[in-house]
């Protein structure tokens, strides 16, 4: 992964220890305005075709957010949230990313998928709930991404699409447990293994989304949301984050215990305030 560099002046709102080389290679905008990261796909021109820059530069920012930040944005830019991996990957050529994965050792191929795979699983991090703001496709890995978040907004337009299978693939970047927990397994299955679209309405009935809203209208309240997360007490959130994540796979009995744990430490903090 590229070294961070400092610009010489850095726009209002972003922080410059970031490397923004690689976040212009990955068409990826990042915007830090006190306790809110805002993550955009910046490739409108291809409904935000994501490239493996595209994942070098999500997982540099991943590894390197500031701790003061309490919820991350992640969104596309114009009219779509993202159309998943870009063309270019399937060319028959063995520079393409799928002619290069199948050329690769089990082993390279292997570190070069849990390379991508980071660029997704860093938005699961307690330290901050992530929230996706979803309007337009979010197809393959643009559906993974927004599965990736803690919470999903999406606008009346939306429409998600798992479209490994009718290229004989997997979905492979951490969308198979998250989709799991959701909706459950018989419907994750049957979305994953038909391909077939899931509209907004069907999302939040479902569990896949939190709320649709008029498309005009998901900024805001994408805002909103972000507005009452932050009235909480940030240590509280983390720590319902964190018991929320064990809670996927946890013992009852464990997870008695991690909510002993974690009320335990809000209370000493409390008392030594």
């Amino acid at each position: 992964m590229t070294a961070p560099t400092t610009p010489q002046s850095a726009e209002p709102g972003i922080d410059p220890t970031f490397d923004h080389d690689l976040l212009d290679r990955g068409h990826v905008a990042l915007r830090v305005e006190g306790p809110v990261a805002t993550v955009t796909l910046n490739r409108p021109q291809v409904h935000n075709a994501q490239l493996p820059e595209t994942w070098e530069a999500l997982a540099h920012l991943g590894s390197r957010l500031p701790g003061e930040v309490r919820v991350v944005i992640v969104s596309g830019e114009g009219a779509s949230f993202s159309a998943g991996l870009d063309r270019s990957a399937f060319d028959r050529l063995p520079t393409a990313l799928l002619g290069r994965l199948a050329l690769a050792s089990t082993a390279a191929a292997d570190e070069a998928i849990a390379g991508f795979q980071r660029a997704f699983s860093w938005l699961a991090d307690p330290r901050f709930v992530s929230i996706a703001a979803v309007s337009g496709h979010a197809i393959g890995a643009g559906f993974q991404l927004a599965l990736a978040c803690d919470l999903v907004v999406v606008a009346q337009d939306a429409q998600f699409r798992m479209a490994e299978v009718s290229l004989g693939l997997v979905p492979d970047l951490g969308g198979t447990a998250r989709l799991v927990r959701s909706v459950g397994y018989q419907r994750a299955l049957e979305i994953c293994a038909t391909g077939r679209h899931v509209g907004a309405d069907e999302a939040v009935r479902i569990g896949l989304a939190l709320a649709c809203v008029p498309v005009d209208e998901l900024d805001a309240a994408v805002a909103d949301l972000t507005a009452a997360l932050i009235e909480s007490p940030p240590e509280a959130v983390r720590a319902i984050t964190a018991l929320m994540n064990q809670a996927q796979t946890n013992s009852a009995a464990d997870q008695l215990a991690a909510e002993r744990s974690a009320q335990i430490g809000l209370i000493g903090a409390m008392a030594r305030a």
